[in-house]
């Protein structure tokens, strides 16, 4: 099982991301092995809404017919929001969103220790990158 979040996604999806090239390597040998792929609705709502500022809708039809239906998400509760929120404020960090929060909370709970992500801030709180961080 592997936790897919907004950096990972978009950089896998977007050409002109920094990260592109590997990311997408990345996810093409995920979806080769056939592996799960989780995410939760707030990084849906997260990517969707970069794809459509950043790309345009185009990008938000590719992503309903290609992406989204081999994700296995996570619909966010009032339970998983009040523990994502608590952790928000209890971290006292700016760099650190409600949505990244819910991230790290899921993958506590569901004992995922890899993340298609760019973001180092999920090496921080002990989780291993896809693709694998060479700095």
């Amino acid at each position: 099982m592997i936790f897919a979040d907004t950096s990972g996604l978009y950089a896998a999806l977007v050409a002109a991301d920094q990260q592109h090239v590997d990311a997408r390597t990345a996810w093409l040998d995920l979806l080769a092995r056939r592996q799960r792929l989780v995410t939760t609705s707030y990084v849906v709502h997260e990517t969707v809404s970069l794809l459509q500022a950043r790309i345009g809708i185009s990008a938000v039809l590719s992503w309903r017919t290609d992406i989204e239906p081999v994700l296995d998400i996570v619909w966010v509760d009032a339970t998983l929001h009040r523990l994502a929120m608590a952790a928000v404020v209890a971290s006292g960090r700016r760099d650190l969103s409600l949505t990244d929060w819910v991230s790290f909370e899921v993958m506590r709970q569901s004992r995922i220790r890899v993340a298609l992500a760019v973001d180092r801030h999920f090496l921080e709180q002990g989780f291993e990158l896809l693709p694998k961080r060479s700095g």
